[in-house]
């Protein structure tokens, strides 16, 4: 009982402190401040929670326990973060991305390319990854390789989308202007569409972030060498070791986070003179 009482008493204070934060004038600190107090609220409620209910650790594990499990098994998640993150997600998100941008390109020189190709790839990446997943393991193997192809087949189309519409979004009397300075196609795409298109090639970099991660976890629940965050969670699960399992989505989110962050930091550095990153914290 006491471990409950504890529970609601943090979370008020938690709420109390937040909305406290939320009528102070927007700086840094308080923009960092919030979201921290907020998720060490829920972590500290979890905690009183499981306790005091006296959950089971195969249903949910305290917060304490899936820390301890963390620091004692750094060398195994380290492992799987190489085999899933470095090899198959962030080799896949350079295959793909690349390639999608590169593809853009040619799409908009040649229109024909836009009728025909773009609706192709709404269809494919409208494809879920659990029927993929499966054939491109058969196709390419059970090692990384595989977890790279799908991860190309899940951000190329919606990289590709966002670079095609990003490169239309410029004004005929901007066209016109280049035509004027008798500047043909490549002076137009390099001094003015790309540049013009930054803000919708960093959305698409942004949202395959997220689809590069998910797609090499997913895929390994397929078939992947003895390490891999897929492959620990899938076999943690059968053994209820939920604790190691928690583990992995601890950094799994992690690192979604910091990949995340780390392009809308390179967003912001590239393409400050844009009106979407003006008066920004």
């Amino acid at each position: 009982m006491a471990w409950i009482v504890a529970g609601f008493v943090f979370w008020a204070l938690g709420i109390w402190a937040n909305v406290r934060l939320a009528r102070l004038p927007r700086s840094r600190a308080t923009s960092l401040a919030v979201p921290v107090i907020f998720g060490v609220t829920i972590v500290v409620v979890w905690e009183c929670m499981v306790r005091g209910l006296n959950v089971p650790s195969v249903i949910l594990p305290p917060p304490s326990a899936i820390a301890v499990r963390f620091a004692a098994s750094t060398h195994i998640l380290w492992e799987d973060f190489v085999q899933t993150v470095i090899k198959g997600a962030l080799s896949g998100y350079v295959m793909g991305c690349g390639a999608a941008f590169l593809t853009a390109i040619a799409v908009d020189r040649f229109p024909f390319l836009q009728r025909g190709l773009l609706p192709i790839g709404n269809f494919v990446a409208a494809l879920p990854v659990i029927g993929m997943a499966p054939i491109l393991v058969m196709w390419f193997g059970f090692d990384w390789q595989s977890k790279a192809a799908i991860v190309v087949v899940m951000v190329f189309f919606p990289m590709l989308v966002n670079t095609v519409q990003g490169l239309q979004d410029t004004s005929a009397m901007q066209r016109d202007l280049m035509h004027t300075y008798a500047a043909g196609y490549w002076p137009t795409l390099f001094y003015l569409r790309l540049p013009a298109a930054m803000p919708f090639i960093f959305n698409g970099l942004k949202i395959a972030t997220t689809l590069a991660l998910i797609g090499a976890i997913v895929a390994e629940f397929f078939g992947s060498p003895i390490r891999g965050m897929g492959f620990r969670i899938s076999t943690s699960v059968g053994q209820l070791a939920l604790d190691l399992v928690w583990a992995e989505i601890v950094v799994a989110a992690l690192v979604g986070s910091f990949f995340y962050g780390g392009v809308a930091l390179l967003e912001k550095a590239m393409t400050f003179w844009h009106p979407s990153q003006r008066g920004r914290a």
